[in-house]
Order: structure tokens, then C-alpha cells, then sequence
């Protein structure tokens, strides 16, 4: 009886050899792939970050002016207290991942000691001019963990040559000294505003020359303008983001030959430029500190947030130090409870965690690129069955399992010649939610102009809750507060074939009537 258990043991594993031996490979599918223009590495980064902070500082912060003159005193810039570390301190408890100072505003008082003018720090009482504000930022920004970035006005409303061929070589030696000295900029922030200088002369403006030189002294810093090439503004100045394509730039330039403000604000249909959108808004009416007035309430920055990063747009959001040179309490109170309050909603992916505590039941698509069998369309107990069916599954690496949970770089496509298509998710459990989050994978450029959201109800039926365009890098889509087993949503267009990397539902209890 043991030698008879022993030779079928020997068999059963002898075919298990053989089987392993002779079994076909699973050979991967082919990728996506890019359509139209694409991001490059430090634009992908940039677009990650998804809130900067913007530091208004100068001599108007002691005027109270919006625009100085350019005429005014250097001794009037004399903060008592200047601590970027405590600017810093703010930031990263904003959730920030960079800050930019106007090192140069339009009245040409230059935040360090810039040798092609006599306006900077350097005349002035503080510090008895040894004061340098961007050496102190670039440090702290350094020691804290957060990225650099400079705001330099080419306008200039006390250079003597502005107005004049002279000027756009001081200029470009002005950046030249900012660029060299500071450490890494990850952005460059180009105000197209161009007024009359001393002479009541406008200056004619050398952008392909300032351009090329950023990129040649900070190669990886992301340039903004009206036109980019890095990022554009978003056409306003109240926080709002419309639904996002690329740009066309030919012929055009910052300032009066800039596009449209309505162009700029949602980009053009079949834009030849990656350039997206940067939404500058500020806590305060103002964009320089003055003491009459008072940050926004958390409601109106959260909407500020759903219009922007909600929108494949940038938070640029502008926190001026005051006269001490200190971000105020009440500002950075507020700071903390915004920061608070996204947490409280984006701390919790209904779709991540029943994965995780396995109350999922799956997750379908309606096609999965070079998907040969069912399993591999549909996905249930996530994720303990993807490591099992990685190994026969040859689309595996874009299945929609891959929507869940926060890896950027996997994704879910569909084969070449599908542009519309549906992915199912199924609970255990009811969920409550009234926000949809999505995202294109966007180094394979973006795609959707259409999608839809549905969801099934208690007697069955699927009923649509949300109708919207475009997707891009995220799209935050708003809806009523639903509770459900089934949400799927359907791309009803799209340009080449569908590659989104995330999908998620939570519930935002601050705005729900929004």
C-alpha cells in the first residue's frame, strides 16, 4: 500500500513538472501608446504636487499698496521679525510641497541683493543691508523638506534703462543672479504685466531669450506665464479652474498677446502644447498683507480647491507675510483647519478601504487591453487575488484592480480601439459618498472628453448621477450624496483608447450642498 502511494506521488508530480515545463509563457500586452503632446518628468512632479504656496512680499507690504511706484524708499522694507522657517513651518502644515516668494514685484525692489540695481535689500535698514530674503527662504525651504520657487516681474517701475534694448540685458542678468546663487528652482514665475517705466516708456520683452537662460541655469524648473512654456495662468484670479485641455502658443506671448482669459482658463479643444493650468488665488482679498483685512472662511477654500487641483489645475494659494515678516495666526489657523478638513475627506477612500478590510466585492471593466478570458476583466477580493492571477492573466498589468489605491504608475487600458467603455464597482455593503475622484494616467497624455457617473438603485436600476468632459491629471467630480452597492463609471468618448490610474469615493461632510 506504500509503494502504491508512493508511485502515484511520483507521477502527480512528474506531471506537475511536465505541465510547468511545457506551459506557455504568459507574454505581457504591448502599452499604450502617448497621444498627442505629453508632459515632461518635471511637469508630471509638478502637477503631483498639487498645492504651492505664493509669499507676497515686499515694499508694498508696508504701503499697502497692490502696485508700488517704484519710488519708494529702500528703509521702507523693515520687517522686525522675518522667519522663513516659520513660513516654512506653515506650509508643510498646509500640506504645501513648494513655496514662491516675489523676490522682484513691478516696482523693481529686489528681495536680495541683486548687483544690476540700486533697489534692493541691500540699500535698505534692515539687516543694516546684509539682509538677503531669498538666501533665509532658499535654506528653510531646504532644512523643511519643501521645494523653491521665484516670482521675477521683468516690469520694472525704477530700473533707469527700463523702456529701452538695455533693459532686457539687465534683465536677464537680474535672473542670471537669482538662478546661480539659491540652490534648485523647481518654478519660475514670469508676470507678463507690463507698464510704463521712469521714462514713461514699455519695454519690449526678450521671453526667448529669458526663457532659454532659466532653462539653461535651472534646467528642471517648471516656467510659468500666460503661455508657459511650463504652466499657464488659469485666466482669472478667484480660484476657479475650467475643464482642462493642452494650449495653443504660436504667435503668442505674455501680456496683451497672451490668449484669451476664457482661452487660458480651459484650454484649447486640440491645444499642440502641454501646458496646464495654475490657479493663483489669494487667502485675503488682497495679495499683499494688509491688517484690515482677513483670510477666507475653510468653505470658500474648499471650494477653491474643487475649482482647481479638482479640476487639473495647480493650487498656487498666495499667504502673505505681514510687516514682522510672519505668516499672521489667523492666516495659518486657518491654514491647519483647511488642511483638517481635506484630510477628514481624503484620508478615506471608501473603494481603498473595503479592499483592504475585504468588504469589496470586485471590480469589472467593460474591456481590458488584450484581455483573453473574463477573469481578467473582473477582479474580486482585492487584493488577494492579483498576485494569484498576475501570473496567467497576460493583461494583468491593465487591469482595473490597478484603479485601486494610490500607485501613480498602473493603470487601467483599454485595446487601441475602444474609446468608450464602462468599470463596474461592487460592495458588500452600502456606501455613502458625494464625491468621485478620477485620474488619466497623464505621461501617456490625455484622452477623455466625455464620461459619465452612474449608479444602481434599491429597486435595481441605474441611475446617472453626474455628467462631465475632461479628466486629465484629477478630476473631482461633485454629486449629491448617494448610498449604494454599485457605482460605474462610463467613458461615453475618448481621443485614443481609455488609461486611467485611480478611482476613488469619499464623502465630504463640510460642502455636502455644494
Amino acid at each position: 500500500m506504500k509503494r502504491c502511494y508512493f508511485l502515484v506521488c511520483l507521477l502527480l508530480l512528474g506531471l506537475s513538472v511536465g505541465a510547468q515545463k511545457y506551459a506557455p509563457k504568459v507574454k505581457p500586452a504591448d502599452p499604450p501608446k502617448p497621444y498627442g503632446p505629453v508632459p515632461t518628468a518635471a511637469q508630471v512632479a509638478w502637477q503631483r504636487m498639487e498645492m504651492n504656496m505664493f509669499c507676497h512680499f515686499g515694499p508694498n507690504t508696508f504701503t499697502g499698496l497692490e502696485w508700488g511706484e517704484g519710488t519708494e524708499a529702500e528703509d521702507i522694507f523693515n520687517p522686525t521679525a522675518l522667519d522663513c522657517n516659520q513660513w516654512v513651518t506653515v506650509a508643510k502644515n498646509a500640506g504645501f510641497q513648494g513655496v514662491i516668494l516675489t523676490a522682484k514685484h513691478h516696482d523693481g525692489f529686489c528681495l536680495w541683493p541683486n548687483p544690476m540695481s540700486a533697489h534692493t535689500v541691500r540699500e535698505s535698514a534692515w539687516c543694516n543691508g546684509k539682509g538677503d530674503v531669498l538666501k533665509e527662504l532658499s535654506e528653510a525651504c531646504k532644512k523643511g523638506g519643501v521645494k523653491f520657487g521665484i516670482y521675477i516681474s521683468p516690469w520694472d517701475r525704477n530700473a533707469p534703462t527700463y523702456g529701452t534694448p538695455e533693459y532686457n540685458k539687465v534683465f536677464l542678468k537680474t535672473l542670471q543672479s537669482a538662478h546661480r546663487h539659491y540652490g534648485p528652482i523647481f518654478e519660475q514665475w514670469f508676470d507678463g504685466a507690463n507698464g510704463e517705466g521712469p521714462n514713461g516708456k514699455k519695454q519690449v520683452y526678450d521671453w526667448k531669450r529669458f526663457n532659454a537662460q532659466t532653462k539653461r541655469l535651472q534646467p528642471n524648473a517648471v516656467i510659468f506665464s500666460d503661455v508657459g512654456p511650463g504652466c499657464r495662468w488659469v485666466g482669472n484670479e478667484e480660484g476657479t479652474c475650467g475643464r482642462t485641455w493642452r494650449l495653443d502658443v504660436e504667435g503668442r506671448e505674455p501680456g496683451a498677446n497672451a490668449p484669451s482669459q476664457d482661452t487660458l482658463n480651459a484650454g484649447n479643444y486640440n491645444g499642440a502644447c502641454w501646458i496646464p493650468a495654475e490657479t493663483d488665488v489669494s487667502i485675503r482679498p488682497g495679495w499683499f498683507w494688509r491688517d484690515s483685512e482677513h483670510p477666507k472662511s475653510v468653505q470658500e477654500l474648499l471650494k477653491i480647491y474643487y475649482n482647481s487641483v479638482g479640476r487639473n489645475s495647480l493650487l498656487l494659494l498666495n499667504v502673505p507675510p505681514d510687516s514682522r515678516g510672519l505668516i499672521p495666526a489667523e492666516d495659518s489657523l486657518r491654514l491647519v483647519e483647511f488642511r483638517a478638513a481635506l484630510d477628514s475627506i481624503f484620508a478615506h477612500d471608501l473603494v481603498t478601504e473595503a479592499a483592504d478590510a475585504k468588504r469589496f466585492f470586485g471590480i469589472c471593466a467593460s474591456n481590458v487591453r488584450n484581455s483573453d478570458h473574463e477573469s481578467c476583466r473582473c477582479w474580486d477580493n482585492i487584493p488577494a487575488y492579483m498576485r494569484d492571477r498576475e501570473n496567467h492573466c497576460r493583461s494583468f498589468r491593465y487591469c482595473p484592480a490597478h484603479l485601486i489605491g494610490d500607485n501613480y504608475d498602473t493603470y487601467w487600458a483599454t485595446d487601441d480601439t475602444v474609446t468608450t467603455a464602462w468599470v463596474e464597482l461592487q460592495f458588500y455593503e452600502p456606501q455613502t459618498f458625494n464625491r468621485v475622484m478620477l485620474q488619466e494616467y497623464i505621461p501617456l497624455g490625455q484622452r477623455v472628453e466625455k464620461f459619465h457617473i452612474e449608479i444602481e438603485d434599491e429597486n435595481g436600476n441605474w441611475r446617472t448621477i453626474a455628467e462631465e468632459t475632461t479628466i486629465g491629471y484629477k478630476r473631482i467630480v461633485l454629486t449629491e450624496t448617494v448610498t449604494t452597492k454599485k457605482v460605474r463609471v462610463v467613458i461615453d468618448q475618448s481621443r485614443a483608447c481609455i488609461v486611467l490610474n485611480r478611482i476613488g469615493l469619499f464623502m465630504d461632510n463640510i460642502l455636502e450642498d455644494l
